[in-house]
């Protein structure tokens, strides 16, 4: 047909290139694997790599291949079956120790130079990869717990600031906010000036009198608690989200339910022992002063006899180190972590930046505590779970580490630097920890759930033969009702499958249940653009119209009516996608890409192959 131009002919040749080129990923399944990553530190090389050969030699379970990536940060065994991944797994666990992580994971075989291209198979959901899904509950008392408490800290150095007399600032019931006890009248008076003043958010009132006892209690604002807690809530998904990225965990879903939990879903992890090593030792940091001799620290650990004011700790090495009681700053009040050099000595560091509230308590304290020694406090916390009398007894276990000890050179505030660490490896793994391992308050597993690989691979032959069931019915009806025009339409069917998948693999949509839903879904609709196309060409005919003016009349005519209804499934789609979550999303997306595509292949790429039939021929009759 002549009023078909050439470079709509070039164009969907291009198109469909292009959609072949970029679904071919997902014809390569993925392998069994095993990833082994450094922890703090631990050395990821070649000679780690010989290492794991001969130790996956020794288990007489060979990997057909062992590949250290890029950036020298992981590496990776490919394995054969999933019961040589397990067995590896176990072999390598326990020969490698606490020095290494090793994970079960899937590794991907597209070739090269597909992925020099960009051309990546589909990430499978959870309900299709197997994995794990984690409830987590974050601990709503510690929060008020932490913000009473920094309270009280804040209003002690107010005071002492403004010059007015106290006897005690202490907290009183939880959520009952501050008591300050004060030596006058006058002094209670200036006091509820000063702190309503400096902190809006609290409500100063009066308390009892009781002799030459003057009470102030300062409660916190019901509606800066709500606050405080959204607040809390939020940055721990976020600060969450961040530690499971930076362990290479492929695609997790981390977001809020309800008020105060928080779903975890890790596809692909398919051991939930490791899986609760990466998310669930959640973690927090605390900046501290140091206080005594090294030699005390060690006969306070020898002796058991730890000063009132100082607490024992101990780092990574098993050293002793007497720390303060009171936190000069917390990590919920670190914004950003850098790895890099010290420019006078060049020994590896990490530079850490503040928000104004712990600069300004930073300041203070290095102002009057330059040559003395500083900690950082790594906080670790699990939970461990017992079988008591046939029931199942969780315990919060918390762990306390010094991962670094050293002497304040000059006063500081926002901004500072942690210097001389070991190794640059040591550096960028603090700053990591200092980075994602901080939450503003402590979170708990409250409930887990596991989906097997099997299952999910049971998921996935199921989606697939419901895709080909779907395609199957639809390119049949069509052949029979619409004869070579039906033909035509199966061709565009499939190759609307094929640019939808090509589609969802570039720009990365995780592939779920739902999502094959709306492929089948996609499917259907499809070919109702065919079937308006080809009554509106059986008409012309029975008008009287030629074939040729048939074909080029049902096609304009049609467009504007495909338009209308597909402009309305857009609309919906895009409800889905901004509106819903979780699998909801992932069925409105697929939806939405296909409608696209759908539009594209229905319309335009049947027109060029009903073009490249009949034109230049002299038609009595179409086969429709």
């Amino acid at each position: 047909m002549s009023d078909f131009p050439r470079w709509k002919y070039a164009l969907v040749v291009i198109v469909l290139l292009f959609g072949i080129l970029y679904a071919l990923p997902n014809a390569f399944t993925p392998q069994p694997a095993v990833q082994i990553s450094g922890n703090r530190g631990a050395a990821v090389d070649a000679a780690l790599k010989s290492k794991v050969e001969s130790l996956l030699a020794a288990a007489k379970v060979p990997a057909s291949s062992v590949e250290l990536d890029e950036k020298g940060t992981r590496l990776l065994a490919r394995f054969g079956s999933v019961d040589a991944q397990a067995k590896a797994s176990d072999a390598l666990r326990t020969d490698l120790g606490d020095s290494y992580t090793v994970a079960l994971n899937l590794a991907s075989t597209v070739p090269p130079w597909l992925r020099a291209i960009n051309a990546n198979s589909m990430p499978l959901g959870l309900d299709l990869q197997g994995g794990v899904h984690f409830l987590m509950e974050v601990d709503q008392n510690a929060v008020i717990d932490a913000q009473e408490t920094r309270y009280a800290d804040d209003i002690r150095a107010l005071l002492r600031d403004k010059n007015i007399s106290y006897d005690a600032v202490n907290r009183n019931a939880r959520g009952k906010g501050v008591s300050v006890v004060l030596r006058s009248e006058a002094d209670r008076q200036q006091a509820a000036t000063v702190i309503g003043a400096d902190y809006p958010d609290l409500v100063v009132n009066d308390g009892a009198n009781t002799g030459n006892r003057f009470i102030l209690n300062a409660t916190v604002k019901p509606d800066k608690l709500r606050e405080l807690a959204q607040s809390t809530i939020t940055q721990n998904v976020t600060t969450l989200r961040q530690r499971v990225n930076a362990l290479g965990v492929s695609e997790p879903l981390i977001q809020q339910q309800g008020a105060n939990q928080i779903i975890v879903e890790l596809a692909g992890v398919q051991d939930t022992a490791e899986a609760k090593k990466i998310i669930g030792a959640t973690a927090t940091l605390e900046y501290r002063a140091g206080l005594y001799t090294p030699q005390q620290a060690v006969d306070a650990a020898r002796s058991g006899s730890v000063p009132p004011d100082a607490k024992l700790y101990y780092g990574r090495d098993g050293r002793p180190y007497l720390l303060s009681k009171k936190v000069i700053a917390k990590g919920d009040e670190l914004t950003s972590a850098i790895s890099g050099r010290d420019q006078q000595n060049g020994t590896p560091n990490v530079s850490v930046t503040l928000n104004s509230a712990g600069a300004r308590k930073m300041q203070e304290f290095t102002n009057d505590n330059v040559g003395k020694p500083m900690a950082v406090l790594y906080i670790t916390r699990t939970v461990e779970t017992k079988t008591v009398d046939g029931k199942e007894v969780k315990t919060p276990k918390i762990t306390e580490e010094v991962i670094n000890y050293a002497n304040i050179s000059s006063p500081f505030g926002r901004q500072f630097s942690t210097n001389g660490l070991p190794s640059d490896a040591e550096a960028s793994e603090l700053a990591l920890l200092l980075r994602g391992g901080s939450l503003a308050a402590p979170v708990d597993i409250v409930g887990e759930s596991v989906i097997g690989p099997s299952l999910g691979a049971d998921n996935i032959d199921k989606g697939f033969k419901a895709v080909m069931l779907g395609l199957g019915l639809v390119l049949v009806a069509a052949a029979i009702y619409y004869k070579l025009f039906g033909l035509v339409a199966d061709i565009a069917l499939f190759f609307n499958l094929v640019l939808l998948v090509a589609v969802m693999s570039l720009i990365g949509v995780t592939l779920t249940m739902p999502g094959i839903a709306g492929i089948v879904l996609t499917l259907g609709m499809a070919i109702d653009a065919n079937v308006l196309i080809c009554e509106r060409i059986r008409e012309e005919l029975r008008n009287g119209s030629s074939p040729l003016a048939a074909i080029r009349t049902g096609y304009d005519k049609a467009w504007a009516t495909i338009l209308d209804a597909n402009v309305t499934h857009l609309l919906a789609a895009l409800g889905l996608m901004t509106m819903g979550s979780g699998p909801i999303k992932g069925f409105g997306v697929t939806l939405f890409i296909g409608i696209l595509t759908s539009m594209f292949t229905s319309v335009t790429v049947t027109h060029a192959i009903t073009a490249l039939i009949h034109g230049g021929r002299k038609l009595k009759t179409l086969s429709v």
